[in-house]
C-alpha cells in the first residue's frame, strides 16, 4: 500500500510520498536484472559464472531465475551435433536447449522452460510470424526496432515465469549472452540489451563482463590489455560493465586491478578474479571471498534487503569432494568421445554419485570403434588400448547418441558387461544396444538389430515409433518429461527411485524396443521392469542374474543434483564401489545420506543447494578424472 499527499502553489507542486510498501510487496513488482557478457574469447565460463552469481544471489534470500541467448540461427539445439555445440539438454517441457541451462538448473536447483533459451532462429521466426498475421499494420519491419523490441519483450515475459516451485516471479533474473562481445551474430542483442538497461532503470540492471588476463609464459606478467580492448568494445555498444569479472591462472595482482578499474571506468572493488580451481564448488566461494555480491546488490539497490551469503553446505560439499581419494574407475563407451561436453550431464550425474559414495570419479573415454575387429586390423595398438582401459574399468556406461558409427563396439561393450558381470549403464541408445545384445548372443538372432541401422533386418527388437516424423527432425521426437511405471516392484531400479511406483524422466528419441518381441526377451531371462501408461513402450530393462545390469530410455542425467544424485546413477556407482547392497538397503533415498561417508555402516548424503566442475588447473575436467584420450576442452 502507498500514497501520496501533493500540495499545489501556482505553477509548483511540492509533492510528499509516504510509502507503507514491505519489500516483498514491492520486489514482486520490479524485476532486477543481471547480465553476463564474454569478452577476448570463448570458453571462458559465462556460463558457470552465470550460475555461481545465481547460487549467491539465492544464498543471500533472494529467489533466482536464468535466460540463456544464443546468436545462432537455429531454432534451438535439437538438429546441432554434439561436436558443434557440447551436449543438447532437455528439459520437462521438451525444450531442446543449450547444455548451459543444464548448468543453471543443478546449480540452482531450478525447473526451466524452452523459453528460457532465446535464439536468433526463435526470435525472428516470432517476429515474422507477426508480420504475416499483419501485426505490424503495413509498417516496414526491421531489425530495429522490431527484433530488438521482439528480445526485449521476451526477456521481461520469461523472467516472470516462476521456476523454483513457489507461486509468483523470482527477485532477479540472471542474463548469460552467448559468444563474444564484437560477433556480427549478436549485435541485434547487444542493441536490445542497451535499450533494455536503459528501459528498466538505474538500480534495476548490473552487468558483469567476463573477461580473459592472459599471463605470458616468457615474462610471467598479468596482461590486461585484451580486456581493456574487450570492455572498450562493449562501452562503444552501449553497455556499460559494472562488475569485471577476469579469468586467469592465478589471482590478480592489485596493480593489475588497478590498472583494470582505471582504464575500464570500473571500481577497483568490482574487478573479482575466477581464477583456477580445483572444482567449481568453489567458483561461488570465491565470489563471495572477493564481495561480489555486494557490488551486485549495489547495482541492483538491495543492499538493505539481501541478508549475508549463507554457503554453508557447499563448503562442506567442496572441502568433501577436495579430501577424496579411493578412486572408480568408469568406462564411457561412445562415438563423441573427441569433446567432452558431448556427455557434460552424463558426467555430472556421475560425479554427483561418486561424492554420495566418497569416492573421487575417474572416467575412462572409450571410443566406441575402437573396441571394434575392424580396429584391430587397421590400428593394432588403439584396439588394445580401448580394451585395456575397457577391462580395467569398475563400471561401464553407453550414453545416448544417434547414427551407426560405433554402434558395434558399443555392442560389444555390452555383452563384455554382461558376461564379466561388470555394473552396466545404458542411456537411451545404451538400453538399445543391450536389448539387440542380448537378442544377438542369448536368443541366438544373430542379425537382430534396430530398424534405425538396419531397416531390413529380419528380427527388429528395436523399431521406429509410430508417432514420429521421418521428413522433419527438428523437435518431432518422444520429448520431455513422460511417466515411467515400474511393473516389477522389487527390482533394483525400483528401490533405487525410494520402491516408487512410478517416476517422472526426461526422454529423447525416435526408436523404441519392439512391444512383440518383449515375451520373448523376458523368457530368456532380460526383465522388462518398467513401461509407459500403455504398457507396451518400454523403459527400464534389468537382467536379475547381474549384480547391476540396468538399461534406461529415458535419460536420468538430466535431473541428477549435487546432493541428489540420480538414482540409476548412483546404483552405477554404488555397484561399482562394493555399495550396493547397503545403498538398496536404504531404497537409495539420497536424504538418508551424508557426505562424509558411511554412518553406521550405512551410506548417507546430505541434500544440498546445486554445484558443478569445470577444467582446473591440476588436470581435471568438469571435476572429473580422465585418462585424457581424445578428451577437447
Amino acid at each position: 500500500m502507498a500514497f501520496a499527499v501533493c500540495l499545489v502553489s501556482g505553477p509548483l507542486f511540492f509533492c510528499f510520498g509516504i510509502e507503507l510498501l514491505l519489500f516483498s510487496s514491492e520486489r514482486a513488482l520490479t524485476m532486477k536484472y543481471v547480465l553476463v557478457t564474454g569478452g577476448v574469447v570463448s570458453g571462458l565460463g559465462k556460463g558457470v559464472t552465470a550460475s555461481s552469481v545465481g547460487v549467491l544471489l539465492k544464498a543471500c534470500g533472494l529467489r533466482v531465475t536464468s535466460i540463456k541467448i544464443d546468436p545462432y540461427l537455429n531454432t534451438d539445439a535439437g538438429t546441432m551435433s554434439p561436436f558443434e555445440h557440447g551436449e543438447v539438454f532437455v528439459l520437462d517441457d521438451g525444450g531442446e536447449v543449450d547444455l548451459d541451462l543444464g548448468n543453471y538448473e543443478r546449480f540452482l536447483d531450478v525447473k526451466l522452460t524452452r523459453d528460457n533459451n532465446i535464439t536468433t532462429g526463435k526470435i525472428y521466426q516470432s517476429v515474422l510470424d507477426k508480420e504475416r498475421r499483419g501485426d505490424y499494420l503495413g509498417k516496414t519491419v526491421q531489425v530495429v526496432p522490431h527484433i530488438t523490441d521482439a528480445i526485449q519483450e521476451w526477456i521481461e515475459r520469461v523472467a516472470m515465469i516462476p521456476v523454483d516451485g513457489k507461486e509468483g516471479p523470482a527477485d532477479v533474473c540472471v542474463i548469460e549472452l552467448g559468444g563474444t562481445i564484437g560477433d556480427i551474430e549478436s549485435m541485434p542483442f547487444i542493441e536490445a540489451l542497451g535499450q533494455f538497461s536503459y528501459h528498466v532503470g538505474p538500480g534495476n540492471f548490473c552487468l558483469i563482463h567476463v573477461s580473459l588476463v592472459p599471463v605470458l609464459n616468457v615474462v610471467g606478467e598479468q596482461k590486461t590489455k585484451p580486456t581493456q580492448h574487450s570492455v572498450r568494445g562493449l562501452r562503444g555498444l552501449g553497455l556499460t560493465p559494472n562488475i569485471l569479472a577476469c579469468r586467469s591462472t592465478k589471482a590478480l595482482n592489485e596493480n593489475v586491478k588497478a590498472k583494470l578499474s582505471q582504464f575500464c571506468h570500473v571500481p577497483v572493488e568490482n574487478v573479482v578474479t575466477l581464477y583456477d580451481v580445483p572444482n567449481i564448488w568453489h567458483i561461488p566461494l570465491l565470489l563471495r571471498d572477493q564481495k561480489a555480491h555486494e557490488a551486485i546488490l549495489k547495482g541492483l539497490n538491495l543492499l538493505g534487503v539481501a541478508g549475508e551469503p549463507d554457503l554453508q553446505d557447499w563448503i562442506t560439499r567442496t572441502r568433501v569432494y577436495d579430501v577424496l581419494h579411493e578412486t572408480v574407475k568408469i568406462a564411457m563407451v561412445g562415438k563423441y568421445t573427441g569433446l567432452s561436453d558431448s556427455y557434460l550431464s552424463v558426467l555430472k550425474a556421475l560425479l554427483h554419485a561418486s561424492v554420495v559414495c566418497r569416492r573421487k570419479l575417474v572416467v575412462e573415454w572409450v571410443a566406441a570403434g575402437d573396441l571394434e575387429d575392424v580396429t584391430a586390423k587397421e590400428a593394432p595398438d588403439v584396439y588394445k588400448n580401448a580394451w585395456n582401459l575397457l577391462k580395467g574399468s569398475d563400471g561401464v556406461v553407453v550414453p545416448g547418441g544417434f547414427g551407426d558409427r560405433g554402434v558395434q563396439g558399443k555392442i560389444i561393450a555390452a555383452k563384455y558387461a554382461r558376461e564379466n558381470k561388470v555394473p552396466f549403464l545404458g542411456i537411451c541408445l545404451g538400453m538399445q544396444i543391450a536389448v539387440i545384445e542380448f537378442a544377438q548372443s542369448i536368443l541366438g538372432l544373430h542379425d537382430a538389430n534396430s530398424t534405425e541401422f538396419d531397416p531390413q533386418t529380419s528380427h527388429p527388437c528395436v523399431i521406429f515409433m509410430p508417432e514420429g516424423s521421418k521428413t522433419h527432425m527438428g523437435g518431432t521426437m518422444r520429448l520431455g518429461s513422460r511417466r515411467t511405471y515400474f511393473k516389477v516392484p522389487n527390482c533394483k531400479s525400483a528401490k533405487l527411485y525410494g520402491n516408487a511406483s512410478f517416476v517422472d524422466e526426461r526422454h529423447r528419441h525416435r526408436y523404441e524396443v519392439n512391444p512383440d518381441m518383449v515375451p520373448q526377451f523376458e523368457n530368456a531371462g532380460l526383465s522388462f521392469v518398467g513401461s509407459d501408461e500403455t504398457g507396451r513402450r518400454m523403459e527400464v530393462i534389468e537382467l536379475p542374474s547381474h549384480p547391476y545390469f540396468v538399461g534406461a530410455q529415458f535419460h536420468p542425467e538430466f535431473k541428477s543434483r549435487p546432493g541428489k544424485p540420480s538414482a540409476l546413477f548412483l546404483g552405477l556407482i554404488a555397484a561399482a564401489s562394493g555399495q550396493l547392497d547397503t545403498v538398496l538397503q536404504n531404497y537409495g533415498n539420497a536424504s538418508k545420506l551424508l557426505p562424509n561417508g558411511m554412518s553406521n555402516g550405512k551410506p548417507v548424503v546430505k541434500s544440498y543447494q546445486n554445484g558443478n566442475a569445470i577444467k582446473s588447473s591440476n588436470g581435471s575436467l568438469n571435476g572429473v578424472y580422465s585418462n585424457g584420450n581424445g578428451v577437447h576442452h
